[in-house]
């Protein structure tokens, strides 16, 4: 199964996130199989493909909760579901 995720890059307690697909075996730092965005939760900045991520969430893919908040709050999961 895919998941859209969180991968954690950054320095000690300066933490910025990448959404990625990935498979839901993999770690969390692993390879992905696709970036989708950028969220940095210091300035709550956020940056994402949005064609990407609906072909995504068409194909399947499932969002863990912080993903799916993200994009509720971006307004993707209502473009995805038209």
């Amino acid at each position: 199964m895919i998941k859209l995720r969180l991968k954690r890059y950054g320095k000690k307690r300066e933490a910025s996130y990448r959404i990625v697909a990935a498979q839901s075996t993999t770690r969390r730092d692993g390879r992905p199989l696709e970036e989708l965005g950028f969220y940095n939760p210091r300035t709550d900045e956020v940056k994402l493909k949005e064609e990407a991520i609906i072909k995504r969430l068409k194909e399947g893919a499932q969002p863990t909760e912080t993903v799916l908040r993200l994009l509720k709050k971006a307004n993707i999961l209502e473009q995805a579901r038209a």
